[in-house]
């Protein structure tokens, strides 16, 4: 059963190209088949979230994160009544545009399409399904519902939002040029993304060494539960009990982080009373976290941020990996025939479009970000040996 807030598939907005009812599934639950069979999702098993793919087989990927983000995001759905379809196939497609190696990946693209237009993971994911995916003979992309699309673009720059809306007028861009709010299961999304990572780069943090319980315990989201969890089994403090301490204490904060949000939404649903996902969008956002719970959430991001992210030895590899990159992006936009056929054939085409240079970095973006971290070694490996370009003072060709 459904709330009147919530997404209907059988009142969707529909799909850029129509196309006959599944008899057996609906709308939103097409658009998650989809996406699973895609092969940008198949991708994200070997793109990384925080630590490189070959540093340990047990550290999160993009595949991983996702299918978390997606398992906690229908669990927050059903107490809501909200569509749990649409929920799930947002979350997991919502990394489908992330570069190889991670946000290192994305920041350095970004530095190189500066001149070009830029580089947006999330406009990046829609690309994937609007256009880069060819699995269909009437069209380019999965043909997904606006209201999957509208989920997964979650972040657009005013330019970007502009460009989307003259190609596509009233479509996904729109919401960010009269600043207006996606559906309740979109804004369910990157509140599920965001309680994900925060419990899944602690566990990875301490997994790596990089961080330790004794860090954590300034942390009050983790240490209050830790402390719960030490008091009801003592056993567990010795050194050798310290992976049970740390899922239990990373359950109990999931938990708490996931009721906390039932509350907090249900509360602002019941202030607001929006009787349509019409009425959604023209509100503030109202999927949150209660006030103390955001708080801490804020504090604990924080502390990733400083004592994980920026660790040493994680900025060592990411800067390694923008190098390469870099490298790549160079040598594809000097000699596009090192690229895979198909991409090569989009690059001579762009050579007709109106800015053929801002088309054919595009190209070469859009070949680079759908990478796995493997194949961008690879061809790092491949590529440098020819020695196509000089070395770079402080690189490590």
């Amino acid at each position: 059963m459904l709330a009147v807030y919530a997404c209907d598939p059988a009142q969707s907005r529909g799909r850029r190209f129509a196309q006959t009812p599944a008899p057996t599934r609906t709308e939103f639950q097409r658009d998650r088949d989809r996406i699973v069979h895609s092969s940008a999702f198949r991708r994200l098993v070997y793109k990384t979230q925080v630590f490189l793919n070959h540093e340990g087989d047990l550290f999160r990927t993009r595949l991983t994160h996702s299918l978390e983000v997606a398992q906690l995001g229908r669990s927050i759905a059903r107490s809501l009544a909200l569509n749990e379809d649409l929920v799930e196939a947002i979350a997991l497609a919502h990394d489908l545009g992330h570069t190889p190696f991670g946000h290192a990946g994305q920041d350095a693209l970004n530095e190189c399409m500066a001149v070009f237009g830029g580089f947006e993971h999330n406009l990046q994911s829609l690309r994937v399904v609007d256009r880069l995916e060819e699995r269909y003979p009437q069209f380019d992309g999965l043909n997904l519902s606006f209201e999957t699309r509208e989920g997964i673009l979650k972040h657009c720059s005013r330019a970007h939002a502009e460009q989307l809306e003259r190609g596509e007028p009233g479509g996904v861009g729109q919401r960010f040029l009269a600043q207006t709010q996606p559906s309740l299961e979109a804004q369910l999304c990157n509140l599920a993304d965001e309680i994900a990572y925060n419990a899944h780069d602690i566990d990875d943090g301490v997994r790596s060494g990089l961080i330790t319980l004794e860090q954590l315990a300034d942390i009050a989201l983790f240490e209050d539960f830790r402390r719960q969890v030490v008091a009801g089994y003592p056993h567990l403090q010795g050194q050798t009990q310290d992976r049970r301490l740390l899922y239990e204490t990373i359950r109990r904060m999931l938990s708490a982080q996931v009721y906390d949000v039932i509350a907090a939404t249900s509360a602002a649903l019941e202030r607001a009373g929006p009787r349509s996902v019409y009425e959604v969008r023209q509100l503030p956002p109202l999927l949150q976290f209660g006030e103390d719970m955001r708080v801490k959430s804020q504090a604990l991001k924080q502390f990733l941020l400083h004592q994980l992210y920026r660790h040493p030895r994680v900025l060592d590899t990411t800067g390694r990996a923008k190098q390469m990159v870099r490298f790549l992006f160079d040598v594809y936009l000097a000699r596009p025939h090192e690229m895979q056929s198909r991409f090569l054939a989009r690059s001579d085409a762009a050579r007709m479009a109106q800015d053929p240079d801002r088309a054919a970095a595009r190209v070469v973006a859009d070949y680079i970000a759908g990478m796995t971290d493997r194949f961008a070694g690879r061809e790092f490996d491949r590529l440098s040996k020819l020695q196509l370009l000089p070395v770079q003072p402080g690189g490590f060709i």
